[in-house]
């Protein structure tokens, strides 16, 4: 580790630090009203799912498109490659490393990529702003309840929404694909083989598909979010809740993003299997 990095680890850990203190002196117990639920607005008198949003899931999406456009823009590709322009490029080269092990047809590496990529580089900012503590908004008996620095930013892969979109689109895609290479009765023949006996158990196997791919990444961010919001009212908010905040946002975060982009590839990849 270099002097540089050692810098920078100590200087994320003063703030981790100094973070644990200022929530330990003016929040000495964790209020955990409004844990497990979500602010929700309504476009109308009844509330249903066609016209409640979550505000935030909205909100901090379109943050987390911004700072992607932002730091995609700032990248200068030139002949020496500066570190940002070699970890983009060492970052984008793995990922078509995976999909032309993956993708047996090159036709199809090249969308296959750029969605897998695209999946990654959300999912990912999304769940290290998990790790960092922010502003969050959660309901209370008197509306709603803004808290600063108590816990972390709201990431929209806490709300099932955003990862059942995700991985349904994928099995949406991965089937359009599937159907454009081999044709459409070969697409449809691929549901009753080897027998027209297995038709259902197939049709339930791709059901679950978007079940468990976006209950997997749910489950992590949501499970863990709640996880350290219940160790931080057992500890009442000292060093360690904070600390793993950024367990659960950084650690957890990266491999839950890579693990979904890489389903991703391998849901669709395995339809364009001959």
């Amino acid at each position: 580790m270099t002097q540089r990095q050692k810098r920078n680890l100590m200087i994320l850990f003063l703030i981790y630090a100094v973070l644990g203190l200022i929530n330990f002196i003016f929040f000495p117990s964790a209020n955990l009203e409004g844990v497990g639920l979500r602010w929700t607005y309504s476009f109308g008198e009844a509330q249903t799912f066609w016209n409640t949003i979550n505000p935030m899931t909205v909100i901090m999406s379109f943050l987390i498109i911004f700072l992607l456009i932002i730091f995609a823009a700032g990248v200068k590709f030139e002949l020496i490659p500066n570190k940002k322009q070699a970890l983009v490029e060492s970052l984008l080269g793995y990922f078509w490393e995976l999909v032309e092990d993956a993708v047996p047809n090159p036709n199809y590496r090249k969308p296959i990529y750029i969605i897998s990529t695209t999946l990654f580089l959300f999912i990912l900012i999304a769940n290290l702003l998990s790790g960092i503590p922010g502003i969050n908004v959660t309901p209370a008996s008197e509306g709603i309840k803004i808290g600063l620095f108590t816990d972390t930013w709201y990431t929209p892969t806490s709300d099932l929404n955003t990862n059942a979109t995700f991985a349904l689109m994928v099995l949406i895609i991965s089937h359009i694909f599937a159907a454009s290479a081999k044709g459409i009765l070969n697409w449809l023949k691929m549901f009753i083989e080897p027998t027209p006996l297995l038709l259902p158990l197939n049709l339930i196997g791709e059901l679950a598909k978007p079940v468990s791919h976006s209950l997997r990444l749910f489950g992590n961010i949501f499970g863990g979010g709640i996880l350290v919001l219940i160790i931080s009212y057992m500890l009442k908010y000292f060093v360690l809740p904070v600390f793993l905040w950024g367990f659960f946002g950084i650690f957890v975060g990266l491999i839950q993003a890579f693990v979904f982009s890489l389903l991703a590839i391998a849901y669709m990849g395995s339809l364009l299997e001959e």
